[in-house]
């Protein structure tokens, strides 16, 4: 079985603390203005009963990737472990990879090329973790091999209940969101 990187993010420990945005900055040089990661705050339900869920988000590393699919000349394409990643040097800036994300992940670097996560995959092929769950204070990023029922990825789906964001899209998005309780 191939590895199918993915990561999930308890939302009853994110904090909305900032430090995986400003890690992701750090590592992957991203310029002012920009990111390549972010918190988002969603709430749910009406007074009295009221929810907040907190969450990093970031490209979601689709088994379904529209933004692979569109790209003219395959600068868009997938790499070791289902990771969506853009070869700088291959883009023409079209922006069609942009338009085509469900998720608003992508951004047109000043450079001329389009710039998203790549799940620090420098990082992971020397055996790191990506720079964002490296620096967690609170830990509710984990990050690992959905295809081993032995990871610690794996084991999370399974303990609780997750979600995906637009699972309407139907990208097959590979960062999932541990729910509260």
């Amino acid at each position: 079985m191939s590895v199918r990187l993915a990561m999930v993010i308890d939302t009853a420990l994110c904090v909305g603390c900032s430090d995986c945005v400003v890690a992701c900055k750090t590592e992957n040089d991203v310029p002012e203005g920009f990111c390549r990661d972010w918190i988002a705050e969603a709430v749910r339900g009406s007074f009295p009963t009221v929810s907040l869920e907190i969450r990093s988000e970031r490209c979601n590393h689709c088994s379904e990737a529209p933004c692979v699919s569109c790209c003219p000349t395959g600068a868009s394409h997938v790499a070791y472990g289902g990771v969506v990643i853009v070869e700088h040097e291959k883009c023409i800036g079209c922006k069609a990879c942009i338009v085509s994300c469900p998720y608003d992940a992508r951004f047109s670097h000043p450079e001329g090329y389009a710039d998203k996560c790549t799940f620090c995959l420098h990082r992971v092929e020397q055996g790191l973790q990506p720079a964002c769950v490296s620096v967690c204070p609170t830990h509710c990023m984990t990050f690992g091999d959905a295809n081993d029922p032995e990871s610690a990825v794996s084991k999370l789906l399974r303990s609780r209940a997750s979600h995906t964001l637009v699972p309407e899209a139907g990208t097959g998005p590979n960062v999932h969101y541990l729910t509260r309780g």
